[in-house]
């Protein structure tokens, strides 16, 4: 594990003090490493004794058949694409820390969000949100401010973005065409979005490493 990444768990942990419930908020556009770091973080305060649990946001895509019926499915992963209010309603009943919240997880290989699939426990004192619009300036996901306790933003270069998504669709075997599509036709114009549209961190990180 990185010492940037040792440094981060330390941060956090200073800034939650006696906290019961501590919420940090991992954010960027696609393929700028949320998913690594969160799962890193996590390792990391795990070993240093705490308790912690992962969320992603992207459990929370609408369903293909939902996707096409708004005309969406080409654009999978735009703010709209999300159901926001029922992704605001879990975080806001995992903040409370009163009770057992069931989230769901997204299977990328199969496009699909998989319901109840992780349990986050009252027991669990840290919970690491991790999403593209965390920090999005724009419509509903704006009632997101201020309920995370610590805020992380992944900023890497747009050139290292690109090959960073490249070579994720490369990995689930599509054509160039394809892959082309993922990358220029959506991916890279929601992160632009993400970069151009975002509340200011606690945090910000150029690159992440793994």
């Amino acid at each position: 594990m990185t010492s940037a990444t040792e440094a981060l768990a330390d941060e956090i942990i200073a800034r939650a003090g006696s906290a019961k419930r501590f919420l940090v908020a991992i954010a960027g556009p696609p393929g700028a490493g949320k998913s690594t770091l969160a799962d890193n973080l996590a390792k990391v305060l795990h070993a240093k004794g705490e308790s912690v649990e992962v969320l992603p946001m992207d459990g929370f895509h609408m369903d293909n058949a939902v996707l096409i019926e708004k005309g969406l499915l080409a654009r999978k992963g735009v703010p709209e694409s999300f159901d926001v209010r029922a992704f605001i309603d879990i975080v806001k009943a995992v903040h409370a820390a009163d009770q057992e919240v069931l989230v769901p997880v997204f299977d990328r290989s199969r496009e699909i969000a998989i319901a109840s699939a992780r349990i986050v426990s009252p027991d669990h004192r840290f919970i690491i949100v991790e999403g593209l619009y965390l920090l999005f300036s724009e419509g509903k996901w704006a009632e997101l401010e201020g309920i995370f306790d610590y805020t992380v933003m992944l900023a890497p270069p747009i050139e290292v973005l690109e090959e960073r998504l490249w070579q994720r669709w490369r990995g689930y075997n599509l054509t160039e065409e394809a892959a082309s599509a993922k990358v220029y036709g959506n991916d890279l114009p929601n992160g632009r979005r993400v970069l151009e549209n975002r509340r200011r961190a606690d945090t910000t990180i150029d690159i992440v490493q793994d």
